[in-house]
């Protein structure tokens, strides 16, 4: 019997012995249990730690990840002269670089939408200060660079205080 004959078989027995329901459309009802309990809370430090994650995600990827694929490339290259491996490898290098790039671009897009959006605040957060103080001289992106400052420094002296991470 061949691979290809030996796995249709195996294939077939498999799903014979399968027992699992299968829904083809959801009930026109709504069902899926009880709604939301509460409101989702996310803190600016979830966010913080979110885009920090996926910024050191994407710069260890790039730079492990081509050290796998030259390794990869490399063996996949050896391989090809003599067993019909090294073509197979080849495939799955390039869909693992592929992938990377995927991956990759998912971790700086994330990142960026955390800074744009911790942006998007200290923007807001300048422009209230501004309304509440009107003859102040500061341009926005001055303003914008004040907050940031303060926040920082507020940070440093919290830690280790009592209650604070």
């Amino acid at each position: 019997m061949s691979f290809d004959e030996e796995w249709a078989e195996l294939r077939s027995a498999a799903a014979e012995k399968q027992t699992a329901m299968r829904l083809n459309q959801l009930d026109p009802g709504g069902g899926g249990g009880p709604g939301p309990q509460g409101d989702l809370v996310v803190t600016q430090k979830d966010l913080a730690a979110v885009g920090d994650a996926a910024f050191k995600l994407r710069q260890r990827l790039g730079t492990d990840g081509d050290h796998a694929k030259a390794s990869t490339y490399e063996a996949a290259g050896s391989l090809k002269k003599d067993f019909a491996l090294g073509a197979a490898l080849s495939t799955v290098a390039d869909k693992w670089h592929d992938q990377e790039g995927t991956l990759l671009d998912a971790c700086a897009h994330i990142s960026q939408d955390v800074f744009r959006l911790r942006e998007n605040q200290l923007r807001a957060l300048s422009e209230e200060w501004a309304k509440a103080n009107p003859g102040h001289s500061n341009d926005p992106y001055t303003l914008e660079n004040e907050i940031d400052l303060a926040a920082v420094n507020g940070n440093k002296r919290a830690k280790g205080l009592a209650g604070t991470p």
